[in-house]
């Protein structure tokens, strides 16, 4: 039963990418995206994982239509078509696809107990943890203190573009105020 919601939830993704690609109205593609998001988020849910569904929800088809949709107050609501040729985009995501395609091979299996991390890392986390840090949760220890300096920098990185974002749109909107005097 798992396994045809995956692959319900797969097609979903794929028919939202391909209307995302082909619809010329920004809004209706902002709509697409959030849709995508929300269709991912339910398809981290089946798989179990919980705390990347919660972000992709709330990052994917929350902040991000939001930004969305104010960039799209300050531009066309149509796109132009496009002044290159559409081979070569093909050609370039068919070629970047091949190469993510071909770095899986290496990996193990879904849930296949004999992968690495299920040997040293996740018993080490299990039983050294609660003595090391004394935090009952596995999940919250590992994010706060082993991965802390990895959360740290994403932080930073969130704040940087968010900090680029609204430098960009006081500088519009301090342009429109001087375009009108």
């Amino acid at each position: 039963m798992t396994e045809l919601l995956n692959v319900v939830l797969l097609g979903f993704l794929a028919l939202t990418a391909l209307a995302a690609i082909r619809l010329r109205d920004l809004f209706a593609v902002v709509m697409m995206f959030s849709i995508f998001s929300l269709l991912s988020a339910s398809l981290f849910v089946v798989m179990g994982a919980v705390d990347v569904a919660f972000t992709e929800a709330a990052v994917g088809a929350g902040v991000s239509t939001v930004l969305m949709l104010e960039t799209l107050s300050l531009t066309v609501r149509r796109e132009r078509p496009p002044a290159h040729r559409k081979l070569l985009p093909l050609l370039v995501v068919t070629v970047t696809g091949a190469a993510l395609i071909y770095g899986t091979f290496d990996m193990p299996k879904f849930g296949d107990p004999n992968a690495p991390i299920h040997h040293h890392v996740v018993t080490r986390y299990i039983e050294a943890s609660p003595q090391e840090i004394g935090i009952p949760n596995v999940v919250t220890e590992v994010l706060a203190s082993y991965r802390g300096f990895d959360t740290l920098g994403e932080l930073a990185v969130i704040f940087t573009a968010g900090v680029g974002v609204m430098a960009l749109l006081g500088t519009r909107s301090r342009r429109r105020k001087e375009n009108r005097r």
